[in-house]
């Protein structure tokens, strides 16, 4: 069986077309005789023009992939086919970096000095808080604000160690502390 000019044409114009073609040109000739053998069937039997030219590009495809497996130039891999020419982007990262998964990296804290404004920022707000504190303190000196400013703010202690300081429930501190703060916020509005 022979096939017409016109389908030998189209079958040489898929084989072209299809991007494995490059760099394997030499291989035109096992190209076209495996598309051939592989599509004598279809040529016969299809009718449609565009169905048959479908058909063509399919079986084009698998013939040029498996002639390119059994010369040796082509590979299945798990994403697919890779020329045997080329090394998978996992090896070769793999062989060409030493491993750093067994390194460990520390960094020193680094201490970032204020500039001069910040300084100046910070102490005036922080004799704002604390005229604040000892102005609430002596509206209501029997609340003890500025001692408890110092015991939790200054001295870091826990609420219930400045109940046992002060002589007073664990609750009234967090509610003293609270009012405290409220006060403070005030002043700054």
């Amino acid at each position: 069986m022979e096939l017409a000019q016109d389908k030998i044409d189209l079958i040489e114009k898929i084989i072209k077309n299809d991007r494995k073609f490059a760099n394997n040109e030499d291989l035109n000739d096992d190209f076209f005789n495996e598309t051939c053998k592989r599509s004598l069937l279809i040529v016969k039997t299809v009718t449609s023009d565009a169905t048959l030219e479908a058909y063509l590009r399919k079986i084009a495809t698998t013939s040029i992939l498996n002639v390119l497996k059994n010369e040796g130039r082509l590979r299945r891999t798990k994403t697919g086919y890779m020329s045997t020419k080329e090394v998978p982007l996992e090896t070769a990262v793999q062989s060409s970096l030493p491993d750093y998964s067994k390194i460990e990296v520390t960094y020193e804290p680094v201490a970032i000095q204020d500039t001069p404004e910040d300084v100046a920022v910070k102490k005036e707000i922080l004799q704002i808080i604390v005229d604040s504190v000892f102005e609430v303190d002596e509206q209501e000196p029997d609340k003890q604000y500025a001692k408890l400013y110092d015991l939790r703010y200054e001295k870091g202690m826990t609420q219930k160690e400045i109940a046992e300081e002060l002589s007073i429930s664990q609750s009234e501190v967090s509610k003293r502390i609270f009012k405290l703060m409220e006060k403070v916020k005030q002043t700054f509005n």
